[in-house]
């Protein structure tokens, strides 16, 4: 069994009772929670924003792993901060100052997370990959939850953990859609350390048992 990360996704929660599934996630083997934040732009879907984030933070108890997938992220860092979130990730395409974003990002107490779409190539991070804590990996296409895993990941994952290893950095691997017990034994066993599961945790009927499923996997 390895020491890899289990990110529930919130979008695919139910929001009409969102309370009883934060609660189910603290009192579950997962480690994170992943919030998508998205705004219609960068991507063809609005999900939530800060208010919802506000009270979200109110009723969780492990880091907040926000993914950010909106035009121009840098103008709510800060804001993103003071909601609670304790990793913040941003896209490389909505970034036209990447560097300097995620210096922002650590100056304001938060790990440095940066995704990349599944068309994008992963050795465009080679030169700061020494400088970010984690990169996530889109495997569907951003905006919808519930899509098919996109098998060319696997090469990705494959090439990104050489680039990680040759520069001797200790960023970690996160693996985001279509995650299921289909592929997550063979995403961890070629480098990937977190995985990202929406709807395959909250389409379960015994989700807790599902999150202890994929935490327990031994590769």
């Amino acid at each position: 069994m390895g020491n890899h990360l289990i990110a529930p996704s919130i979008l695919a929660a139910d929001f009409g009772n969102l309370k009883a599934d934060l609660e189910m996630v603290n009192s579950s083997e997962a480690d994170w929670f992943h919030i998508d934040v998205m705004d219609g732009v960068f991507v063809p879907n609005i999900s939530f924003g800060m208010p919802v984030l506000k009270e979200i933070s109110k009723h969780t108890k492990k880091p907040l792993d926000v993914h950010l997938m909106i035009v121009k992220p840098e103008r709510y860092i800060k804001t993103f901060a003071d909601l609670g979130s304790n990793i913040l990730t941003v896209h490389y395409e909505a970034c036209t100052h990447l560097h300097r974003t995620i210096q922002e990002i650590k100056d304001n107490g938060m790990k440095a997370g940066v995704a990349i779409n599944p068309h994008t190539k992963v050795d465009l991070l080679s030169e700061i990959i020494s400088d970010i804590d984690l990169v996530c990996l889109m495997s569907v296409n951003p905006g919808f939850g519930g899509q098919s895993f996109i098998e060319a990941t696997y090469k990705k994952v494959s090439k990104l953990k050489q680039i990680i290893t040759n520069a001797n950095s200790n960023c970690k691997i996160e693996i985001d859609g279509g995650v299921s017990d289909k592929n997550a034994k063979k995403l961890l066993e070629i480098g990937a350390d977190v995985l990202v599961a929406g709807s395959y945790v909250f389409g379960s009927d015994q989700p807790e048992k599902t999150i202890e499923g994929l935490k327990e996997l031994k590769f």
